[in-house]
């Protein structure tokens, strides 16, 4: 085990705290330099970056232009490895500095919308989709809300001590990876019962909790991970990530806004975008 730690009585931001993402990790808000936001010709401006966060909107917006619906976006990608999301123009979509942001001027005037909830809610609600029926819409929101409440002891927590921290420390991957299997034992329950996370309906809670936890189940989530927390073990979830990854819309949503790797799509403007792209 590492040396202990003794925290002084203030914290004071004096060095890096290592690992990965450290050069931009900083204890203040606020734009850093002066950077306006592209606009591209559709009603819809989406800023984002194919995290798991980002992956929720691309998908959305990629479900609704296949169930029909007029919601055509441009997708620019926001690499937060160099600093983007502290541009001004960010920041000014988006106070908290962080991935997804939109940008509806469909109206009279501009909305913004910041936080992947709030935008998989405004985009569900302004063109009552996928919501499921009203009589579910309590349980629907609240496996909505288990989703933006567990997933960052699953990233922030688990995710970042295994994969990411400048070293690897016993208690702290003991106590997410806990934390993890919990949460997958959750959902395993739940999907026991039934074909979705909240009933028999495709809906933002189910595009909400994909990312995150689909793809651990997957396997793809970090390097590893699927043996390390025996994510197979959990049938009911791994047959629900299948099942959602095989989604024509899906395959498009999670790779808009990925900035490395293939098949990507770093920028959406139209379907052609997607032309030519090995999809599986």
């Amino acid at each position: 085990m590492s040396d202990s730690y003794t925290p002084p009585k203030v914290w004071t931001w004096d060095k890096e705290n290592g690992g990965a993402f450290a050069s931009t990790n900083r204890p203040i808000a606020g734009p850093t330099h002066d950077a306006e936001l592209p606009r591209g010709e559709h009603p819809f401006q989406l800023y984002s970056l194919a995290t798991p966060n980002g992956m929720k909107v691309g998908i959305m917006f990629e479900e609704l232009l296949a169930a029909g619906h007029d919601a055509e976006y441009d997708a620019w990608l926001i690499n937060i490895g160099k600093g983007d999301q502290f541009g001004s123009g960010f920041v000014g979509a988006n106070p908290n500095s962080k991935i997804p942001a939109l940008m509806d001027y469909s109206g009279a005037n501009p909305i913004r919308v910041f936080e992947s909830g709030a935008i998989l809610m405004h985009l569900a609600e302004k063109f009552d989709a996928f919501q499921g029926p009203a009589s579910n819409r309590a349980e629907m929101l609240s496996w909505l809300m288990w989703q933006m409440g567990s997933a960052p002891f699953l990233g922030g927590g688990f995710g970042h001590f295994f994969a990411y921290a400048p070293e690897k420390l016993e208690y702290p991957i003991n106590r997410y990876a806990m934390e993890a299997k919990r949460q997958m034992d959750v959902l395993d329950r739940a999907l026991a019962e039934r074909e979705y996370i909240s009933g028999s309906e495709y809906t933002i809670a189910d595009m909400a909790i994909w990312p995150w936890y689909g793809n651990l189940a997957l396997n793809r989530s970090y390097p590893n991970a699927g043996e390390f927390l025996q994510t197979a073990d959990y049938k009911n979830v791994v047959r629900w990530a299948e099942a959602i990854d095989a989604r024509p819309a899906v395959k498009r949503g999670k790779i808009v806004n990925r900035g490395q790797g293939e098949p990507a799509v770093p920028e959406r403007h139209s379907a052609a975008d997607f032309d030519g792209l090995d999809l599986g």
